[in-house]
């Protein structure tokens, strides 16, 4: 059975958008980029709701081919571009870069996901998460937390009909002053 992990840079108030979408905030320092990086690398399968499969695909498709690209931004935008993935949308109808696109029932394919053998699973997108998070299928929670209060935008949890109970297993402070915790969920 795959591990099914939510992780994404947020504000200490709960956002991972601003209002207007806006993420400026969250540019993360070098070693945080890493982290991340690892991260995909170690990965099997990333499942993407609409807007963050757009947002990621806008420029991590063809982000080693900047002229400013970092060495680090060059492996990242291959290990991303490699990098199976399954995009869940009823509102789009093409993907490209090693993606799969499903327009039906997200809880159940990611269900059906989780049963096969093989290594973890990222899922990015508020929306997406938060019908897997309903579900109780979310194994582990990574939390980038920037020292930056929003106000107000997309949150990362979201409205849930009973608490899940967590595992604290990792904290890591990088430079800027963003924690990093990582929590696994108790059953």
């Amino acid at each position: 059975m795959r591990k099914l992990i939510y992780g994404m840079n947020l504000t200490l108030d709960g956002y991972i958008a601003a209002p207007g979408d806006d993420i400026g905030w969250s540019v993360p320092s070098d070693e945080l980029f890493q982290f991340w990086s690892d991260r995909l690398e170690a990965t099997d399968l990333t499942l993407y709701g609409r807007k963050l499969w757009q947002t990621m695909s806008s420029y991590w498709a063809t982000g080693d081919q900047r002229p400013d690209a970092t060495p680090a931004e060059i492996e990242f935008a291959r290990r991303w571009r490699d990098m199976p993935k399954v995009v869940f949308s009823s509102t789009i109808d093409q993907v490209d870069w090693n993606t799969r696109l499903v327009t039906g029932d997200a809880v159940a394919e990611i269900t059906r996901l989780k049963a096969e053998d093989g290594g973890p699973m990222d899922i990015g997108g508020a929306t997406l998460a938060g019908a897997a998070m309903r579900a109780g299928l979310i194994d582990e929670y990574v939390l980038a937390t920037a020292p930056v209060l929003a106000g107000g935008g997309t949150p990362f949890f979201t409205a849930l009909d009973t608490w899940v109970n967590l595992t604290l297993v990792e904290t890591r402070t990088f430079p800027g002053g963003v924690l990093l915790t990582r929590y696994e969920t108790r059953r």
